[in-house]
């Protein structure tokens, strides 16, 4: 990986790597860079190594060297440039490892929103060099159905994985205390949103859906993560009129405290890969709204089955389905079923049979 970045995948290797050691395997993370807020919760058992960059080649040499040293039989890799990097060591090395990528996104549309000087290098560098992968894992059938038409890859060698979300360590920071006067009772009900303050996640669409709902009755909005869009959505919750209802923490070390006292959560993204936090909220049993986008969270909520999904950038479906909900939410325990899929345990098993090592790794074997 380039680093255990403040993103969704580090937190989610943490946890398949914590469960893989677990069942005997050996696991080495080779990092571009160490930083990341989930770098210090990397299992004990777990050997980093240390790259130095994640340049396509200025890490060539030690890569190359760490496969001629360690003949690993599996290196999975993350983001376009990596992954060139891994196949150019791997000819280099003159080694059997066999190399997969990981999909967490439609990559036609990660190419698409790269800026132009780097779409001209990564697009040719993709179409090059991942047709040499001997399989890929992605996290949604979404995912892997926008690879295949994008690139020249077999069907049959993708696997799609679902995200190792759903740990013991969420449903405990779930029960812990929140120190928060809109969170406790007898206070309006609120709806609950989180993510990167950015173009992607549309929270403007759930400013006005929220705006909607108010107006029929009380309740407040709170939205968790900080970026680039902070100062725009706080002018447009004063022109909505909405600001004294409206709060904008930034980032919380423990957001599953949040959900579970939500009354409901909403996804209004227009695009994602296979949202960590919609598994997170069904997870601590808190009722769902979710745009319809591509690519997850119709995977996730079974077609609408547990949680109404709504055309992107509708906020009038939105707001609707929003006030349904919170006139009528799904049970706790029913929500909770929907997410078996998503734990570490789960995760393992796809992965281990996707590399070829099958689901029932023994101890002595890796």
């Amino acid at each position: 990986m380039a680093s255990l970045s403040n993103g969704g995948i580090g937190k989610m290797r943490i946890h398949l790597t914590r469960e893989l050691v677990k069942r005997g395997v050996k696991v080495d993370l080779l990092l571009g860079r160490e930083e990341g807020p989930y770098f210090q919760n990397v299992d004990p058992d777990v050997r980093i190594v240390r790259l130095g960059t994640s340049h396509a080649v200025r890490s060539l040499p030690k890569l190359i060297r760490y496969l001629r040293r360690e003949h690993p039989d599996v290196l999975v890799t993350e983001r376009i440039r990596v992954n060139v990097a891994a196949i150019r060591a791997r000819r280099f090395a003159r080694v059997k490892t066999r190399i997969y990528a990981g999909i967490h996104t439609a990559m036609s549309r990660e190419i698409k929103n790269l800026r132009p000087e780097k779409r001209k290098t990564h697009l040719p560098l993709m179409q090059r060099y991942y047709p040499q992968n001997d399989g890929y894992i992605a996290v949604s059938k979404g995912v892997a159905e926008d690879l295949v038409n994008m690139i020249d890859v077999p069907a049959g060698k993708i696997h799609v994985v679902y995200n190792p979300v759903v740990t013991k360590d969420l449903l405990t920071k779930a029960r812990e205390p929140l120190d928060h006067p809109w969170f406790m009772p007898p206070g309006p009900p609120v709806i609950l949103g989180t993510g990167r303050l950015e173009p992607q996640k549309d929270f403007p669409t759930l400013l006005h859906a929220f705006a909607a709902v108010r107006k029929s009755r009380s309740c407040r909005l709170v939205i968790l993560g900080e970026g680039g869009e902070r100062n725009s959505l706080e002018a447009l919750a004063s022109q909505l009129g909405i600001k004294e209802d409206l709060q904008l923490p930034g980032f919380v070390a423990n957001p599953y405290a949040f959900m579970a006292r939500a009354d409901v959560f909403v996804l209004s993204s227009l695009w994602e890969g296979s949202p960590n936090v919609l598994t997170e909220a069904l997870a601590v049993g808190t009722p769902v709204v979710s745009t319809d986008c591509r690519d997850g969270p119709k995977e996730i909520l079974q077609n609408g089955r547990y949680g109404p999904l709504v055309s992107v950038g509708d906020r009038d479906a939105l707001a609707d389905a929003i006030a349904k909900t919170l006139d009528n939410p799904l049970a706790g325990r029913l929500l909770q079923s929907a997410v078996s899929r998503f734990t570490p345990e789960a995760c393992a098993d796809a992965y281990l049979e996707a590399l070829g090592f099958g689901r029932n790794l023994a101890k002595d074997n890796h």
